[in-house]
Formats: structure tokens, sequence, C-alpha cells
């Protein structure tokens, strides 16, 4: 499965702990990556200052659903579920 053009939830939704350009300390959950663009496309996409967690990210039906809001539902979910207690 590919990205949906212009979705960009699985830059907003987790939290990511290493190093992004721009972002040192990563990214908390729910915040917008900074090598985000316009397009909710990875600026970075690629490159080798992405993050690894990134890359190992697949896409699938039921994490990207019908619409960029449901794929944004579902991984703030799976976020939170997978948060350290």
């Amino acid at each position: 499965m590919t990205c949906r053009p212009g979705c960009g939830a699985c830059c907003i939704a987790p939290s990511i702990s290493s190093a992004i350009p721009g972002m040192p300390h990563g990214k908390p959950a729910g915040v917008r990556c900074v090598q985000l663009d316009d397009a909710n496309g990875c600026r970075i996409f690629g490159q080798p200052e992405r993050p690894a967690v990134c890359g190992q990210l697949m896409p699938s039906a039921e994490m990207c659903g019908n619409s960029a809001p449901a794929a944004l539902a579902w991984l703030t979910q799976l976020e939170l579920a997978t948060q350290p207690g």
C-alpha cells in the first residue's frame, strides 16, 4: 500500500523520540513535524536524516482508513494505547 497524498497523519499523531532536523529532541504526539510541508508531504523522505521510525512505519488499510481524519484518529488511539504507564 502507498501513502494517501496529502494525509500526513503519521507525521502528526505519533510521538518521535529520535532527533529530526529542526526538532533535535524529537516531537511529542499530536504535534505536526516541522519536516511536513504545506501539502503534507515529508521534506526529508528517503534522506538519511529521516528518523528510522518514520521509515519503519508502513501504511496499511487498517491504519490509513478511508480518509486522512480516519488515519489521524487511528494513529492517535494507537499512540495513547502504547504510552508508558
